[in-house]
């Protein structure tokens, strides 16, 4: 019998079907897509704000709504991303190189497993979702955000079911180096918030946000099946534990697992922390980390993300030494993009928070406790983007058990800075004790950073070197004299030229201070001959060609090795 695709696999598809020939090109389409996602999920959090930012109640919901989302995402996490990252991409791609149709199998055997225990672990949720919400709460967080809370986790429940089967259907594609449908897959979910909102909001209040995620979650599914389908996959309802690949796959999920479970930890501290110290501090530090995170999607996650697939077929051939030079490749690639969009945010912090969320509901207050946490989060964005490559790594070489214990380490500095921050050096306000955890998260970041490097050095070698340190040297000291030449036209225009009073302007303020800034970080880092800034001007050329040439970014644009910089 033959499988008929929808239309949309059919005609004028090819761009959607591509598969990508390296890290750099796969990078790009999902930092494309990653960009469109990160406005989308924007443009998504203002609309909440200008929707149910009203009152103190709806104000009060809306923080309730975000913290509904830490039980269901917490039990995808554990379940099921663990085991994909870790396991499910490395053991498919060495398994369908030998014979394809017996690796679908074993992925859908996989599947199946998971699943089984998501339907548990989501039953025993639903029943017992009041008393795991009252565990993790603190004394300033109201009956009726609890009930909210309660309420949204049975039904974001849903929403995670959903997203456990699109994210097997995006490791598949991206064992197939096809990155396109998984990268557009959010930008639908986030369309399916907005749409759920649109929808019932007059008629569910702040239960129409989760109706949205149920809705997104659903799209975000559909939208890679067909292509996943039309390589070859088809589901068979089968259980086997003693299928080719099962038993590899269980052995490397846990300290995979377990190593998120450290990580979940981190945000139910986070999430009690914060609604013990109340004046909606949960939702500060989510509108702030929102911010924070999105030049780590746009590069870290990117490129980390594209490069797995890549690492993993170089360390199954043992080639250590083209496996080193992928891995600084693109952590000096992360950094040399990530370090200006630090400085951009810590500089530009009170002008990102305004235009992003200053709605008429949003009041001056809350933009500026945001900006400093923006501020501080934002002076670790380089070194958790460059984890995200880092801990890839390791997956790479089939070692699940070193990001574990990092991880769990990572964890307790977390606790104890934040205890420490919060009960030993009180602030004179007390809406700002919540600076306190954007502190103690950048903190543990570099902790975290520091012994990841550390460890894999003594694992592979060659990052404890100049060929990585001298490079970095560089893109610091470029980024400095940025911050430095941001800063001055920033105040300057700010008080003698534009009225920031009027959004237009303060648009036109950050957009020309910020292309000062870009400038001179440009300058520097041609001045100082960061290799880096070539592929910046390769896919430059390469998007005066779009859309033809966007899909055949050529290997030369993506350096096989990496050599010591003799600078």
């Amino acid at each position: 019998m033959t499988f008929k695709l929808p239309t949309l696999f059919t005609k004028n598809s090819a761009w959607l079907e591509t598969q990508q020939s390296s890290i750099l090109s796969a990078a790009t389409i999902i930092s494309v897509a990653s960009m469109i996602s990160a406005l989308s999920k924007l443009f998504v959090q203002r609309a909440l704000i200008g929707s149910f930012f009203n009152t103190p109640a709806s104000q009060e919901a809306l923080e309730a709504f975000w913290f509904a989302f830490q039980i269901p995402d917490m039990m995808f996490q554990l379940i099921i991303l663990g085991a994909l990252s870790a396991a499910f991409i490395p053991i498919f791609t060495s398994h369908k190189k030998k014979n394809l149709e017996r690796a679908f199998t074993m992925s859908s055997i996989m599947m199946n497993i998971l699943l089984l225990v998501f339907i548990i672990a989501g039953v025993f949720v639903f029943i017992f979702a009041e008393p795991l919400t009252l565990l993790r709460t603190g004394d300033q967080f109201t009956p009726a955000q609890i009930e909210i809370v309660i309420n949204l986790t049975r039904i974001m429940l849903i929403a995670q079911f959903f997203f456990a089967i699109s994210n097997f259907l995006t490791g598949i594609l991206q064992s197939f180096q096809r990155f396109v449908l998984p990268a557009i897959a959010p930008i639908l979910y986030n369309l399916g918030i907005l749409l759920g909102v649109f929808l019932f909001a007059d008629s569910f209040g702040i239960y129409s946000a989760g109706m949205g995620v149920v809705i997104g979650a659903f799209a975000h599914m559909m939208i890679q099946l067909p292509l996943v389908l039309k390589l070859g996959f088809r589901y068979k309802p089968t259980v086997n534990l003693q299928y080719a690949g099962i038993k590899e796959f269980f052995k490397l999920m846990p300290p995979r697992t377990l190593a998120i479970g450290a990580s979940e930890g981190r945000k139910l501290v986070l999430g009690f922390f914060a609604t013990s110290i109340g004046n909606l501090s949960f939702l500060m530090m989510q509108l702030g980390l929102t911010l924070m995170a999105i030049p780590i999607r746009f590069f870290g996650v990117s490129i980390s993300q594209a490069s797995l697939p890549f690492l993993s077929e170089e360390s199954s051939d043992q080639d250590l030494d083209k496996f080193r030079g992928l891995v600084l490749q693109s952590l000096h690639q992360i950094a040399f993009l990530t370090f200006p969009a630090s400085v951009l945010l810590i500089i530009l912090r009170v002008p990102i928070v305004r235009v992003v969320f200053g709605t008429g509901n949003f009041p001056w207050g809350s933009t500026i406790i945001t900006s400093w946490i923006l501020g501080i989060l934002a002076i670790s964005v380089t070194v958790q983007a460059l984890v995200h490559l880092l801990i890839r790594a390791f997956y790479a070489l089939k070692d699940t058990k070193t990001p574990l214990y990092i991880s769990a380490g990572d964890v307790l500095l977390y606790i104890l800075l934040s205890f420490t921050l919060l009960t030993f050096f009180p602030y004179q306000q007390p809406e700002y004790k919540v600076l306190g955890l954007a502190i103690a998260t950048s903190i543990t970041a570099f902790v975290e950073f520091f012994l990841f490097l550390f460890l894999l050095d003594k694992k592979v070698g060659g990052f404890a070197q100049k060929a990585f340190w001298v490079p970095q040297i560089k893109m610091v000291t470029a980024s400095f004299f940025m911050a430095v030449f941001l800063y001055l036209p920033f105040r300057i225009f700010d008080e003698l030229i534009f009225d920031t009073s009027k959004t237009v302007e303060l648009i036109a303020l950050s957009i020309t201070t910020g292309t000062i800034g870009m400038s001179v970080y440009i300058y520097f880092a041609a001045l100082l001959e960061i290799r880096e800034l070539k592929m910046v001007t390769n896919l430059v050329y390469t998007f005066d060609k779009w859309p033809k040439s966007l899909l055949s970014i050529r290997e030369a644009f993506l350096e096989t090795s990496v050599e010591a910089d003799d600078a």
